[in-house]
């Protein structure tokens, strides 16, 4: 897959026209030099609003600076950093996963009834894996190969996937708090190395890998190439439902992912989803600067837009102010993200 897209899609396409290679040093250099104006005008707003935020909160609560309490964010947004990862990849193909919350909850419910059957830390976390994988790569197939809606498709399988965890499950938690052999995972999720979370060291493994795929493989490319122009995509020798395929694997395999850490903060798989994550999670990616058109944008921006939504949680709990507004503040966020990219694409 990754050969022939590199192949076909990208060097074949350059060498095609004649005298191309007497001057690709010159373009690429002009292409590279305007996707990081770009890059760094995407990242702009994110980056002010973020410093805007953290110097109120400094200036009107002690707490907020402390070590503990920069932890404590990382740790409460640190399943919607997972889950964001996922879902850049599927924004820059110009398409939403609205079933991440419920894939999330069905991986964490797999990995709660095999931890209760006595089995081990790592077969109970390679079926959460696969798991998220198979229940993403579904989505992928439909939308993909079926030629079915995005919408329509993630919309459907959010219901199915949370429906039949409860049907499972008859809708109770599996506590997983007197379970042995779940210890470990317990401990990835809460424990540290020194003074820094292990789960804050494998969300940024977790980025830096992803912005590898996006920037150092041909994969990474073709994510962008068909976010840009699904047809040029695919004139280009791109295998563009194979690629739409690949992409909702890995949206399902950092469900997966978020599932292990989530399961391991409650030690308990829980039947419901939260009905806020799915939102958090866009607005994340949004919030970062990336294009609903697809085609723009990347992890650094998604990063910068789930810290910034977990420095705002965060101050509204230091403030004192209930959490049940944290869904309000998180849609407000959500709209003006929104807005100001269209202000900024109408602009000329």
């Amino acid at each position: 897959m990754s050969g022939g897209v590199e192949n076909k899609g990208f060097s074949g396409s350059v060498s095609a026209t004649g005298g191309a290679a007497a001057s690709s040093g010159g373009r690429t250099s002009r292409i590279s030099n305007l996707l990081r104006g770009r890059t760094l005008g995407r990242l702009t707003g994110v980056v002010i609003g973020l410093v805007i935020v953290c110097v109120y909160l400094s200036l009107t609560n002690p707490l907020f600076l402390t070590w503990g309490n920069i932890l404590n964010i990382f740790r409460a947004q640190s399943v919607v950093f997972i889950l964001a990862i996922g879902m850049t990849f599927v924004i820059l193909c110009g398409m939403l996963d609205l079933s991440v919350a419920s894939t999330t909850g069905a991986a964490a419910m797999a990995l709660g009834l095999a931890a209760k059957a006595g089995l081990g830390p790592i077969p109970v976390i390679l079926i959460a894996l696969v798991a998220g994988s198979l229940l993403g790569a579904v989505n992928g197939f439909l939308i993909g190969i079926g030629r079915i809606s995005w919408f329509v498709t993630t919309l459907a399988t959010l219901s199915i996937y949370a429906s039949t965890v409860l049907v499972v499950t008859n809708g109770s938690t599996i506590s997983l708090f007197t379970e042995e052999k779940f210890r470990p995972i317990q401990g990835f999720a809460n424990r540290d190395i020194g003074p820094v979370p292990i789960i804050l060291i494998t969300v940024v493994a977790l980025y830096l890998l992803g912005w590898l795929v996006l920037h150092r493989t041909a994969f990474g490319r073709a994510v962008y190439a068909v976010g840009s122009n699904p047809e040029a995509a695919r004139l280009n020798g791109i295998n563009v439902p194979m690629t739409l395929v690949l992409v909702f694997s890995i949206a399902g395999m950092m469900c997966g992912i978020g599932a292990i850490q989530q399961t391991g903060q409650l030690t308990a798989a829980v039947p419901t989803t939260d009905p806020n994550q799915m939102l958090a999670v866009v607005a994340a990616v949004l919030i970062g600067g990336m294009s609903l058109q697809g085609g723009e944008g990347g992890l650094m921006g998604t990063f910068l837009g789930a810290l910034f939504l977990g420095v705002i949680q965060n101050g509204l709990t230091l403030q004192g102010i209930s959490a049940f507004w944290q869904g309000t503040v998180t849609g407000l966020i959500l709209l003006l993200a929104a807005g100001l990219a269209v202000l900024k694409q109408g602009a000329p």
